[in-house]
């Protein structure tokens, strides 16, 4: 049986099916219900990304090309684009305070990252939006207010510089949302402004009009409200200034001041070409801008003659755009190990039909929690209990411009996107935010597609820091190209920066990163950050920050003083983490052995790695392992719930992930189940000391053919990634002599007296051991050496440290057979060097990094420099070691070499497995 309720113009329905999984939809005091037996994300039903009854989205805007007699030197980072009614639309350029764009017909093309994704979850084709309506006015790149005198810019031959006008000229304050309104607060030198953006129709044509509130002027101020650089002709009457184009002036462009009688503000025209306001003293005013045939005139001055538009009461806080709430029930997972994963089921199913992809999660002191998506939102949610069974969620804000973190300060919430730190105000306490302030936009931004707003984090003396993705070259570009892989964006991409505490003002920590994000510790302030492996990084590395460190991009080093790289505090294969994210510290009381520690998150793997961190020496050095549990999309950002003491973890998928799941926010609980990981290490001369959670079984740890140990070092180059090499500089990983392990006296510890211990990039240890409860461990740890030093044996018993110079015993006398090549064994390969993650072995192209593998063998592939081969055994096996040689049209270099990691009976068994794919 299936009925049906009505409910403002939405029909909402009540499945009573046996086996159906149901959530409430808590509608204005009445409960619904829905099935969410379709809650699977490629089933879902969405809207369109731009909803109707909010007035923006923010976006970056290329407004360059809008055809004769618009400014060429057009295009904004971070702008407002504004919906205005009647098929009209505007964008605010927060940077500049200036309207860049005003047209009318289609909204802008939805080819921006987050929305190309939006339906469509592995799209990463986005692109630059550009007017695809009818443009009506537009001026150019200087600023749309000015004190004193107009001032444009004359050089136009210029660069943008990417940032905002100084503070003491000019500053975007922020935006209220008043039910379907915009109201833009900024300031110009003293006087405060506030504006409503509209339209109006009159006799079948479109006004845009500005309704404006000057308060605090103490010196003349002039808005610039359109430029037209073809200009034939100009005048002024009264409430009215035109412009004229064409040879007979057939067409015009007017600004009025709407109203009757001589008006307190005056339009004006200057150089013949721009036309302005005078505002001579505060007040309110409504202006009018409009294009069209210079016969219909008339027609515009009788709308002119209208009263002016009154602002609403907005300060107070405007209505509840979204006053449901959506309830789901999360799953609990069964207590089989220490650490376990509960799932808080997403509100997939909702009222707006929006998508739900969770990029952060921050809480509130009383345990509340506040997430933000990559769709622009910002939900709440309570009833975050122990067993999830009504978990409640609330829409907060919306339109924000593909934001990736959130941070909760004393209650209030603050999101980071690419206009900057957006302080969220909900005025009226009605659970919606009413004002979306700047807290901060001092920090440089290009339209750059991939300089994109990574991370913010919190400090404890309440400044804030922030990681800026490099401005990466794989797409489009607005910007000229300042290295493989790169462009030149702004002069912070690439960066960190700490940002004040009252957000007016930033210093640059660190530069030369690709795709930074970072972690801090609450009370100590300890930063770190990982970067993406590629150009110019050879594979993943966590980094403790300090000021003036440098990474060893170049393009992004914004330096003149060739300083030395700054070494990681451990590299991370990229068969294990491929694309790293955030750290966390579990600062707990309730999460047994991993409180106190430091968390790494893995989008591509994905999953979350303990960080140990190694002290004794003069250079900080660290390493980490895998904390197994279920983790059912990629993992991103992570947050301690004061409430419950427990971490939780919030990701979503866009490409590259070896999950195939769309989001997840997750509980990482401890269940007091004992945990067998290792909690402490030491690498120097000696060889390597691990400490463990659990005891280990004397008998298995006293023998040292239960570990293996490798070494490699890295080379950084501008190519993709790095191959493998041994420290004499060869190809492939070196395997280390095990001379002896020896537990300690409590069992918890293992020594592994290894010789020839050395400075060394990476170091992998592998074991298969036994705990003292006889639980079977076979795990793996990954660390780097930055120093080599003397190791402490205090705790270990007959310790024998001539074996560290001893002759190497002999080989076993009965060689061990390499398993023969096999299609087979390239399958393993391909599931263990994380290559599905990038290709798929059928022919989805999806969300894939490099071209599908069915069908490939010889194919002809077509390359981006125009060229072509077939696909035979010797482009395979080229393609495996050096990618970056040919890149296949459509594609990006985004693969890293193999040299050193696979033998050549590994890339035979590749290739054959791809043979396999294509039945030859």
């Amino acid at each position: 049986m299936l009925n049906f309720f009505k409910y403002p113009g939405r029909q909402w329905g009540v499945a009573l099916l046996s086996g159906i999984t149901l959530t409430s939809v808590l509608l204005t005091g009445y409960t619904y219900t829905r099935n969410t037996a379709s809650d699977r994300p490629d089933s879902l039903q969405l809207a369109s990304f731009v909803e109707p009854g909010f007035p923006y989205i923010s976006t970056s805007v290329d407004a360059r090309k809008l055809g004769g007699g618009f400014p060429k030197d057009n295009q904004a980072a971070r702008t407002l684009a504004l919906q205005l009614g009647d098929s009209a639309y505007a964008c605010f350029d927060t940077d500049l305070l200036r309207w860049s764009v005003a047209w009318t017909g289609k909204f802008l093309p939805m080819v921006l990252m987050a929305q190309v994704s939006y339906k469509d979850f592995f799209n990463k084709n986005n692109n630059i939006a550009t007017v695809t309506g009818t443009p009506v006015l537009a001026t150019g790149a200087y600023a749309g207010w000015t004190t004193g005198k107009p001032s444009y810019r004359t050089d136009q031959s210029l660069p943008p510089t990417w940032k905002p006008l100084p503070a003491g000229q000019g500053r975007y304050n922020g935006v209220y949302v008043y039910g379907n309104r915009s109201i833009l607060d900024y300031s110009v030198g003293k006087a405060r402004i506030y504006e409503m953006p509209g339209s109006a129709e009159f006799d079948g044509r479109v006004a845009f009009t500005r309704t404006i509130r000057a308060s605090d002027v103490t010196e003349e101020l002039f808005l610039t409200a359109a430029e037209i650089d073809n200009a034939t002709g100009s005048e002024i009457k009264g409430r009215i200034a035109y412009v004229y184009q064409g040879a007979g002036k057939d067409t015009v462009t007017a600004v009025a001041v709407l109203g009757k009688g001589k008006p307190a503000w005056q339009p004006g025209i200057e150089e013949g070409k721009y036309l302005t306001v005078h505002v001579a003293a505060g007040g309110d005013a409504t202006v009018a801008i409009w294009k069209g045939l210079s016969k219909d005139k008339k027609a515009f001055e009788k709308f002119c003659k209208t009263k002016p538009a009154a602002l609403p009461d907005f300060q107070k806080g405007g209505p509840a755009l979204w006053k449901e709430a959506v309830a789901t029930q999360g799953k609990l997972s069964p207590d089989t190990a220490a650490f376990v994963t509960d799932q808080l089921a997403l509100p997939l199913n909702n009222p707006w039909k929006r998508n739900v992809r969770v990029a952060d999660v921050g809480f509130f002191k009383d345990g509340r929690a506040a997430v933000v998506t990559f769709e622009g939102d910002v939900w709440t949610i309570d009833g975050i209990d122990k067993n999830l069974q009504n978990i409640r969620w609330r829409r907060f804000a919306s339109g924000l411009h593909e934001p990736m973190s959130i941070e909760i300060v004393k209650d209030n919430i603050y999101v980071f996107d690419r206009n900057g730190i957006v302080h969220l105000r909900d005025l009226n306490n009605d659970g919606v935010a009413d004002y979306y302030e700047n807290f901060s936009n001092v920090m440089t931004q290009s339209a750059e597609s991939r300089e994109w707003a990574a991370d913010l984090v919190t400090a404890p003396d309440g400044s804030f820091y922030i990681a800026k993705g490099g401005s990466l070259s794989n797409g489009p570009g607005m910007t000229k190209a300042t290295g493989k892989g790169f462009r030149a964006g702004s002069e912070q991409n690439g960066t960190i920066v700490k940002i004040s505490q009252d957000g007016r003002s930033s210093e640059v920590i660190a530069t030369g990163l690709r795709g930074p994000y970072l972690g801090i510790h609450p009370t100590k302030g300890i930063l770190t950050a990982s970067d993406q492996q590629g150009n110019f990084v050879p594979s993943t590395p966590i980094f403790v920050i300090h000021k003036g460190d440098y990474f060893g991009v170049e393009p992004t080093l914004h330096r003149k003083d060739n300083p030395a790289v700054t070494p990681p505090l451990t590299w991370i294969p990229h068969s294990v983490d491929r694309s790293a994210i955030s750290q966390a510290w579990a600062t707990s009381t309730k999460m047994g052995p991993l409180n106190g520690n430091l968390i790494h998150f893995s989008f591509g793997r994905p999953g979350l790695f303990r960080v140990l961190i190694d002290s004794t020496t003069s250079v900080v050095q660290g390493g980490v392992s895998v904390i197994n549990a279920n983790y059912p999309a990629p993992t991103s950002k992570g947050a301690m719930n004061p409430a419950d003491e427990q971490m939780y973890v919030a990701g979503f998928n866009l490409w590259g992930s070896s999950s195939n799941g769309i989001s997840a926010l997750l509980r990482l609980r401890y269940t007091g189940k004992p945990s067998y990981m290792p909690n402490h290490f030491r690498a120097g001369k000696q060889g390597i000391m691990l400490r463990f959670d659990s005891p280990l079984d004397k008998a298995t740890a006293s023998d040292p053919r239960n570990f293996e140990v490798r070494r490699w070092n890295y080379k950084r180059t501008e190519e993709y990634g790095s191959g493998h090499f041994k420290p004499d500089g060869s190809t492939g990983q070196e395997i280390m002599h095990v001379a002896a392990s020896y537990p300690s006296a409590d069992g918890k510890s293992v020594l592994l007296l290894v010789p020839e211990m050395s400075e060394i990039m990476q170091m992998e240890v592998t074991y298969h051991v036994k705990a003292a409860d006889g639980k079977k461990i076979d795990d793996q740890f990954w660390f780097t050496v930055n120093q080599s030093t003397d190791i402490d044996l205090k705790g270990f018993e007959g310790v024998d440290l001539a074996l560290l110079t001893a002759k190497r015993p002999e080989a076993a006398t009965v060689a061990v057979a390499e398993t023969a090549a096999s299609a087979e064994k390239g399958r393993e390969i391909f599931q263990k060097m994380a290559c599905a993650g990038c290709h798929s072995e059928g022919t989805r192209t999806k969300g894939m990094y490099g071209p599908p593998f069915q069908n490939l063998y010889k194919s002809e592939r077509h390359f981006d420099d125009g060229s072509k081969v077939i696909a035979d055994e010797a482009y395979l096996r080229e393609s495996i070691l050096m990618p970056s040689k040919r890149i296949v049209k459509g594609y990006n270099e985004e693969m890293p070499s193999f040299v050193g990691v696979l033998s050549d009976n590994d890339i035979e068994s590749v290739i054959l497995y791809i043979k396999s794919l294509s039945g030859k």
